[in-house]
């Protein structure tokens, strides 16, 4: 079931799929997420709207970060890209628009999400592909290396996971 807010921009906050993060986690062993609320956090450190993680210093941690979607989402990448941290952001795949030529494209790597996403603990299906862009901090990818961008496919379960 899709709801009016995942249609519409009544809302910028997906909840992230618990099976999604909790594959991802495995990999990278996350400690900071930066963009939450309080109810969805996935690390021991995160901040919420009011704390504004775009504020707060990255370097150092190993960042999952599901920014909102709204037109701020550039902000967001930017923080990511310019950060000495791993960071792992899932994000909407739009291959159109200027942040994601300005920052995924200049990623470490690229993995595109087969299907579409359960947000929200399952309540709907994403109308939206996603990807999830992976920069390495000081690892970053130059115009020398671009053309060595790792794009890959990843599978989830796309059936909703309700998290108890």
């Amino acid at each position: 079931m899709i709801t009016s807010g995942m249609k519409t921009s009544n809302t910028y906050e997906w909840a992230t799929p618990q099976q999604l993060f909790d594959e991802l986690d495995k990999e990278f062993n996350f400690t900071l997420d930066p963009c939450c609320t309080k109810d969805n956090a996935k690390c021991r450190i995160y901040y919420t709207k009011e704390q504004d993680g775009l504020s707060h210093n990255w370097n150092g941690h190993r960042v999952f970060m599901n920014s909102p979607y709204g037109r701020h989402i550039s902000n967001w990448l930017c923080k990511a890209f310019e950060a000495k941290a791993m960071v792992v952001c899932l994000v909407p795949a739009r291959t159109d628009t200027r942040w994601w030529h300005d920052y995924c494209m200049k990623a470490n790597e690229i993995r595109f999400v087969k299907g579409r996403l359960y947000f929200n603990d399952g309540e709907g299906r994403a109308p939206f592909p996603s990807a999830v862009i992976i920069f390495k901090g000081k690892m970053r990818c130059t115009k020398e290396t671009q053309n060595k961008l790792v794009v890959n496919s990843m599978i989830v379960n796309r059936k909703p996971v309700n998290v108890q």
